[in-house]
């Protein structure tokens, strides 16, 4: 007679399966970066092209080794107003999927809302927001990221909520489950990879849209601020540089919800 141990534990993948990660799927879009960035040295080299047109990577190098304070305390004021942009668009689009998941009615009347939310034009809002709270504070800027953040995540979320099967949501209430019971055992396990899905997306429009709203007034400070006074200034490079702070701060937006995404995943069982 064969015995089975109850309490023997199952063999899960880690949380985190960097160690996974095969080394080409790095070292691809690493060689295929340096040789866009040599290939755009020469270009410029060769071809004699003006910095105002396009300036050369090493400028834009010199540039930012030298205004690194600048780029990064610029980072710290354009993420800031991206991160609560994001924190509070994301909430708002979780729970408003779930309350139009819930009730059919409450989906039918968001659905144009959010639809209009979705065509609103950034650098018509932003003026429109700073004449209502002030140009002197960052709500403005803050509302417009999670405009843009909310959109995504609750259109995902929603579909993730609507993908639980019926039979599911008939054996829950055949045990007699409680609301939040049904929700923790089966609306959000298989609502979370679409949530995520949402996240990735609205985690580069929070900095985009942080960004476009510092073009149009506000505070002094950001990133999007200080790429239209070099450019008004004809100092080419420098914008160059604050572009690519731009770039930095959204691929560590994208980064970070990707790990947070492979962190909160459900475990699955090692083959």
């Amino acid at each position: 007679m064969v015995t089975v141990d109850p309490v023997a534990p199952r063999e899960t993948r880690p949380r985190l399966p960097v160690a996974d990660v095969r080394w080409s799927t790095v070292l691809a879009p690493v060689a295929v970066g340096v040789l866009f960035v040599l290939g755009w040295e020469a270009l410029v080299d060769r071809a004699d092209i003006k910095p105002f047109i396009l300036p050369a990577p090493s400028a834009i190098w010199d540039q930012v080794t030298a205004n690194r304070d600048s780029i990064v305390s610029g980072a710290r004021v354009t993420g800031s107003n991206a991160l609560w942009g994001m924190l509070g668009g994301t909430l708002l689009g979780v729970v408003g999927a779930a309350v139009a998941g819930t009730f059919r009615f409450v989906d039918q009347m968001a659905a144009p809302v959010v639809a209009a939310l979705a065509v609103i034009p950034i650098v018509a809002l932003a003026p429109v927001l700073y004449s209502m709270f002030g140009a002197a504070v960052n709500s403005g800027r803050i509302i417009v990221a999670g405009i843009s953040v909310a959109v995504p995540v609750y259109l995902n979320t929603l579909r993730g909520i609507r993908q639980v099967r019926a039979v599911h949501r008939d054996l829950m209430a055949a045990y007699a489950a409680k609301p939040l019971q049904v929700i923790r055992t089966v609306t959000l396990p298989t609502a979370t990879p679409y949530v995520f899905t949402g996240l990735r997306i609205a985690s580069s429009l929070a900095v985009i849209s942080a960004l476009i709203a510092e073009y149009f007034g506000g505070p002094i400070g950001g990133l999007g601020k200080s790429i239209t006074s070099s450019a008004a200034s004809s100092n080419y490079p420098l914008a160059w540089a604050y572009v690519t702070g731009a770039i930095v701060l959204g691929l560590l937006f994208y980064v970070v919800t990707l790990l947070a995404e492979l962190w909160f995943s459900r475990h699955q069982p090692a083959p």
